[in-house]
């Protein structure tokens, strides 16, 4: 118990905060602390009055814990699995897609009901990664530690308002549109990265005169006719009606491709195995242009 109590408190560098999560009394969580750092010999964090920092022996002791923790309740879900009950919560780590998540998640548990999710979405560019069973993301995004297949590759197009001097184009070349004025997603967002990276192979740097947190307020500021935007054709829910067209770029080639990642470490559950089947069939009939009627069987 004392170790999960030194993960939080390591974790929220805080000990008021951490008494809260694990919802017991901040004295008594300070004086587990102190003979857990008595019993080790050393010091686990710098004190400066009321403030906590984890120091360079609680940073490394952190990982052991981590480590520890993380084995325990894979060896529990191990022996839930043995016993046929592929049940508890899958921890889904979500980069990009997350327009599909509620069509993907309801398909798969109607066939297992018992498996619940847990949802992570992260993509600030961070190199600290939460701890998850499964994560979909954009090459060439990687984690230390995991392995990743490919789920579909996509087009990223051009999404621009239906009054627009490119609306009426099949297709376009990235350089044509040095001069538009662009909405996009916020720095640190990994397709925003993606098409950044796009525009500068054409020889321009994107005037970005709207910079947001969601796909939805990019489609509304777009529909709004307020500028144009890159929409992926297919996990941001293709086709944008009639206020918005799709161009196609022609050069330079304009995609990006969707791994699932795991840990190649840790054990994989039953429900996470049942679950990745699914996500590849699911995206390989999303790529197909089949409805997404799916058996994760």
């Amino acid at each position: 118990m004392s170790l999960k109590y030194f993960q939080t408190v390591a974790r929220l560098e805080h000990m008021t905060r951490a008494a809260e999560s694990l919802q017991i009394a901040q004295p008594a969580l300070s004086k587990m602390i102190g003979n857990l750092e008595k019993e080790l010999n050393v010091k686990l964090f710098d004190r400066t009055g009321k403030t906590i920092q984890l120091n360079e022996f609680g940073r490394r002791f952190l990982a052991r814990v981590d480590a520890a923790l993380q084995t325990l309740e894979d060896g529990k879900q191990e022996l839930l699995d043995l016993a046929g009950r592929p049940t508890g919560n899958l921890v889904f780590y979500i980069q990009v897609g997350s327009y599909l998540l509620p069509d993907m998640i309801s398909k798969f548990r109607q066939q297992y009901p018992e498996v619940e999710f847990k949802l992570l979405q992260h993509d600030s560019g961070s190199s600290v990664y939460p701890s998850f069973d499964l994560c979909i993301s954009s090459s060439p995004f990687t984690i230390p530690g995991t392995e990743s297949v490919p789920v579909l590759t996509e087009e990223i197009k051009l999404a621009v308002p239906s009054g627009h001097r490119l609306a009426h184009r099949q297709t376009v070349r990235l350089h044509e549109l040095a001069e538009e004025r662009f909405i996009g997603l916020k720095p640190g967002k990994r397709l925003r990265e993606t098409t950044d990276s796009l525009c500068r192979f054409a020889g321009f740097i994107p005037h970005i005169i709207y910079e947001c947190d969601e796909p939805a307020m990019v489609r509304s500021l777009i529909r709004a006719g307020l500028g144009v935007s890159f929409i992926p054709s297919l996990t941001w829910g293709g086709s944008e009606g009639s206020s918005v067209a799709l161009v196609s770029i022609e050069e330079p080639i304009s995609t990006r491709t969707i791994e699932i990642s795991w840990y190649t470490h840790r054990y994989m559950t039953e429900a996470a195995k049942k679950f990745k089947e699914f996500v590849l069939e699911y995206y390989k009939q999303l790529g197909e242009g089949l409805p997404q009627r799916i058996s994760p069987e």
